[in-house]
Formats: structure tokens, sequence, C-alpha cells
């Protein structure tokens, strides 16, 4: 779990927990303790969420990562961990919340595709800071994606053949190089390789002018981003966009830092919402009376 806060565009601090398969107390309490000692007197709150949420965006209906979030009120989870409800609260998905803050502090025109490497795979595309929407706030569930690599099959967490999650979500690499796998992993390796392919993939549906690994393994991959990059052009499509750029992240914050951002930048929007404007004009509603008397009060001239 990671935690940033933010004041505008300037990040005041930043903190990690470490946690794995947690209930909700473990959740609650390492907030907490992430919290303890510092100002928590925040006028905005953003809530990275791994797995999917429901239209309402109050509930996770399935995560694989966290199942013991599976329907839990996100509002009520935030109140019992800083002891009182924020005025905002933005609920994001964690590769959309990276991706904001990629974009907002690199500035990357075009296309931007954001690979979140860490106990899941997800990603986010974005147009100019704008996120592409497929299923909810996703552009599509990518960590499923079937990237079977001969010889060196496997069946995904989610139940799915060749997932991508499956070779290179954290606890397929612990399984497969113990502790430090960042470290240890080679380019020729099934997990490298099941990248390679899926971004290969991306580039068929996406077409991204730019791509950034994020996540826990994503931003220390930098030492193979030279031989990843000659397996994904290797006879790649010709609709892959001239000059595509591949490059890490560099921070373990950025999620944390991006859901602030969108929840800062929710505190603060002029524009109100329809849902907002229709609940401003049901508590604005003129008196009976006034329907009742019809046009008897109105003067002559308006008549």
């Amino acid at each position: 779990m990671k935690v940033a806060a933010l004041r505008g565009n300037a990040i005041l601090w930043t903190t990690k927990r470490g946690y794995r398969r947690p209930a909700v107390d473990d959740l609650i309490n390492s907030i907490r303790d992430a919290l303890k000692g510092r100002d928590a007197c925040f006028s905005a709150v953003g809530l990275c969420v791994p797995g999917l949420l429901d239209e309402a965006r109050t509930r996770i209906t399935f995560s694989v990562n966290v199942p013991a979030l599976t329907e839990i009120a996100l509002d009520d989870l935030v109140w019992r961990a800083l002891g009182r409800k924020p005025q905002t609260l933005h609920v994001a998905n964690d590769s959309v919340a990276s991706g904001f803050d990629i974009h907002a502090t690199r500035k990357l025109p075009g296309r931007l595709l954001v690979l979140a490497l860490g106990t899941g795979v997800g990603a986010a595309v974005l147009d100019d800071g704008v996120p592409l929407k497929v299923d909810g706030e996703s552009p599509g569930h990518i960590g499923q994606f079937d990237v079977t690599v001969e010889g060196d099959p496997l069946i995904g967490p989610d139940g799915g053949a060749g997932s991508l999650e499956g070779y290179i979500g954290a606890p397929a690499l612990r399984h497969r190089y113990g502790s430090d796998p960042a470290s240890k992993i080679r380019p020729s390796d099934p997990p490298i390789r099941a990248l390679a392919k899926s971004i290969r993939i991306c580039h068929a549906i996406y077409r991204p002018h730019h791509i950034v690994l994020a996540g826990g393994l994503g931003i220390r991959l930098g030492r193979i981003l030279h031989p990843l990059r000659q397996m994904i052009e290797k006879d790649l499509t010709s609709i892959a966009r001239p000059g595509w750029t591949l490059d890490i992240g560099d921070s373990d914050f950025h999620a944390a830092c991006g859901a602030a951002r969108l929840a800062w930048r929710s505190s603060v929007s002029l524009t109100p919402s329809y849902d907002q404007l229709m609940k401003w004009a049901d508590s604005h509603q003129p008196p009976q009376s006034w329907y009742e008397e019809g046009d008897q009060g109105l003067s002559e001239d308006i008549k």
C-alpha cells in the first residue's frame, strides 16, 4: 500500500506499507499506521482500487489480488481509516491513476499507454491526458491477455490460459525467481517474452505514441529496456506509429500521486455534472403555490 499527500501539484510526502492478500482490517490499520504522526486533515482523498467497480463506483465487484475488498463500501473504508469522511472522495483505477500522474509530470503528447506491473497487471490509455474507457475506467483487461509462451504454458490467477498476469504478476515472479525478481529476470525469460508479446498486441489495438512501464516491477526494468524494445520491434505490425517510444516510470508512487491529483481536480472542478445539476434543481423547487396560481402573478408586460 502506498500513500502520497499533495498540495496542488506539490508532493508533500510519500510512504508505503507492505502486505499480501490482506483482510479489510489490515488495510485500515495500514492506512492509519501510514498516517501516524502526520497531518491527516485532507479536503480530498483519492483511492486506488484493484479490480472491477460497480456502476456507481462505490464498491469493488471482483478483485483477483485483494479479494477481501469485494463488496466493501469504499467510502466506509476511508471513513474508518481516517476517522471522518473527506469532502471529496475520488475512486480511481490504479493503472489510470498511474497514467494520469505520468502524463501530468511528463506532458507526453498524443496517445500514452501505461502498463502497471505490480501485484497484478493493468493498463491505462490516455489521449493527451484523457483516459480511453472500455470497461469502467479501464481500456480493457490487459493482464488477462492470452500471451502463451511456447514451452511455458500456464493458467493465470483469473483462470484464463496464458494470461500476462500469470507470467509477470508479483506472485508469479516470486514463485519463479524468489526474492528481488527484477534483478534476476533476463530478456529471454518467459515473463519478458510474454510482456513483449502483450505490447505488440497493444500496438495493433491502441497505436500508442508513447509506452511507459510503471508499477513496482515496471520501474525496475530499465536494464533490459533495450532488448525488450528489440523483441517488440521484430516484424512489428506496420500500423504501429512511427517514432513510438518505450520508457519506464521513475517512482513507486505514480498511482498514489495520480489518485491524489484526480481527487484534487474533482474537488475544484468548476463544471457541475448532470447529476449535480439535477440535485441542485430538486433542492430549489419553487413552492407548489406558484404552479397553482398560474400566470396571475405575472405583470401585464411580461404576459
